[in-house]
């Protein structure tokens, strides 16, 4: 099952409450503080990240079974844990970035890319 969970938008502003991603370059807002569920990213210069990621917002979907959930899809960013009991993964539907995001049981429901 694949359920709405946030919108991932790039911006250079420098908001509160970001949390930095270290390996990533990227620095996420809590979409849970958003009434909207936006997640605001902000990029470091030289992030390894991929260039569509920085540019181009992304809608995220939790699903029950990540690696199942990969299975035939364009894999842009393969699965990553960016918090602890959290894996995600980004894929392309045409140019649109997606993100797969699979949760332990346990885990609380962060935003995270």
């Amino acid at each position: 099952m694949k359920t709405f969970h946030h919108i991932g938008i790039p911006s250079a502003k420098v908001r509160p409450g970001e949390t930095c991603l270290q390996e990533a370059g990227l620095y996420v807002t809590d979409c849970n503080a958003s009434e909207n569920r936006i997640e605001w990213l902000r990029f470091k210069e030289g992030s390894p990240l991929p260039a569509v990621l920085k540019t181009t917002a992304h809608v995220a979907f939790t699903v029950d079974d990540l690696d199942a959930a990969l299975k035939g899809q364009s894999i842009l960013l393969a699965p990553f844990e960016p918090f602890k009991g959290v894996r995600v993964a980004f894929i392309l539907e045409d140019e649109a970035p997606v993100e797969l995001m699979q949760f332990a049981e346990q885990s609380p429901s962060p935003c995270c890319s």
